[in-house]
């Protein structure tokens, strides 16, 4: 049996790896420390953004993140609202960058 990082341990580990390279990221919303479900969005601060979850492939046991929601900002955020009216431990961590960077296909965040 292998043990999983907390939630609160792997979105600290996140935004110090972003902090590194000088991408801004913030907790927007602070779920369950330790199993909440942790949702990435990223604003390209052009009026547009992604949201990124992880998902679980029963098939091959690998955990990838996906695409959750995209397109105008707003639209975005209402899904993120929603997400949250469904699981009241769910994390939201924003990431800042015109470039759409977010870090999260780097091995270390694994």
């Amino acid at each position: 049996m292998s043990a999983r990082l907390t939630s609160e341990l792997w979105v600290s580990a996140y935004l110090t790896r972003l902090r590194l390279v000088e991408i801004p990221a913030f907790v927007v919303r602070k779920g369950d420390a330790t199993a909440g479900s942790v949702i990435v969005k990223l604003n390209t601060l052009d009026g547009n953004a992604q949201a990124f979850q992880r998902q679980f492939d029963l098939m091959s046991g690998a955990r990838a993140w996906v695409i959750l929601a995209e397109g105008i900002e707003s639209d975005v955020d209402a899904s993120l609202t929603k997400q949250h009216s469904f699981d009241s431990d769910l994390w939201v961590i924003e990431v800042e960058d015109r470039q759409g960077r977010h870090l999260l296909d780097d091995p270390s965040l694994a």
